[in-house]
């Protein structure tokens, strides 16, 4: 895999890749073979999953969602100088990854920096997208074409702005000196466990629930870090607690209000809108509590610059910056970095 950052850090163009995601109802079904192609998922899984698409008559944001930061970062590129095109690849809808691959070498392209979204380390999240890259150049027969994929960046200093700014504006819907009784709630997607003992997921995520909440002042006892979405074969353990039963749990204990945070989650895909805007919010309703889901990254004014800020680094035009405890990432990946699991999760949702 070419993960090494170019020596001479000079590119062509910028690659936002993406997971990808239906707009429509007839787009559900083939988006969800694309999904799960290659993995032993029974047909009443997929049609089950499809179910949530439909739910929102077929449609995933995820691609205008992307669309709309294709334009910030257009904005965010020209205010500062840096005259490189953007392209947009996904890995499981139109854009094809692939078709824009040959787009861009048609245009003379050869250097690239890829921008992917994800800000935490994991085989979905990271490694897969540069297998993602280096499957479609293969595919193509386009090998002289040479990617860079931007580090991550869970503890960018812009990126936890985003996060406590999504979080205090949530706070403010509450009613008025209830602070100390609300629970603030993050989540992220959860992985098999055999995925998460040999990359940094989970601790990349427990170090941004800190930043968020030591910022805002937030107790350690008011903050819980939990997962969602999960998928895959019953008898293989992934990551909890699961967010429906966490909010059993505080049920149980006497909490009455809570504000959620997606922080694995960059955009307000199908697995925020129906796993929490949905499931969970219905089922905090059902037992009396009162649920505030805080907004994801996309569209805040320093969720581009953040983005931009990266590319500047591999530029040479900035350092590398970070808050907390851990320095910011070295920019390659390490070529065994993330493995996936000997099974392949069912990662269904965009």
């Amino acid at each position: 895999m070419n993960s090494q950052p170019s020596t001479t850090r000079n590119y062509d163009a910028i690659l936002l890749l993406s997971f990808g995601g239906p707009e429509s109802r007839d787009d559900v079904i083939p988006f969800l073979e694309n999904v799960l192609r290659g993995r032993n998922v029974p047909r009443e899984r997929l049609l089950e999953v499809a179910e949530h698409y439909y739910h929102f008559d077929g449609i995933s944001p995820i691609n205008q969602q992307c669309r709309a930061l294709i334009k910030d970062l257009q904005i965010e590129l020209t205010r500062r100088e840096i005259e490189l095109p953007i392209y947009w690849g996904n890995r499981n809808w139109h854009p094809f990854l692939a078709e824009t691959l040959r787009e861009m070498h048609e245009n003379g392209i050869r250097r690239i920096l890829t921008l992917v979204t994800s800000a935490f380390s994991s085989y979905s999240g990271c490694r897969q997208y540069r297998e993602d890259l280096d499957r479609a150049r293969l595919e193509t027969g386009l090998t002289d074409l040479q990617t860079d994929k931007i580090r991550v960046f869970y503890n960018h200093p812009r990126f936890i702005n985003t996060l406590t700014d999504r979080v205090r504006e949530a706070w403010e819907k509450l009613p008025a000196g209830t602070r100390a009784e609300t629970q603030l709630i993050c989540t992220a997607h959860s992985i098999p466990n055999s995925m998460a003992d040999r990359c940094d997921y989970v601790h990349q995520l427990s170090e941004s629930t800190r930043l968020v909440r030591e910022t805002l002042g937030i107790p350690e006892s008011q903050t819980t870090l939990v997962y969602q979405s999960r998928s895959g074969r019953p008898q293989d353990p992934w990551l909890e607690p699961d967010i429906l039963d966490h909010l059993r749990a505080l049920h149980a204990r006497g909490v009455r209000q809570i504000v959620l945070l997606p922080i694995g989650f960059l955009s307000d895909h199908m697995e925020v809108l129906y796993d929490l805007d949905y499931e969970a919010a219905n089922l905090a309703a059902e037992l009396g509590m009162t649920f505030v889901r805080a907004g994801t990254p996309a569209g805040h004014p320093e969720f581009a610059p953040c983005m931009v800020d990266l590319i500047e680094e591999y530029l040479g035009r900035c350092p590398p910056v970070a808050v907390g405890f851990d320095p910011p990432r070295i920019p390659q990946c390490r070529e065994d970095c993330c493995p996936g699991p000997a099974q392949r999760p069912v990662r269904p949702g965009a």
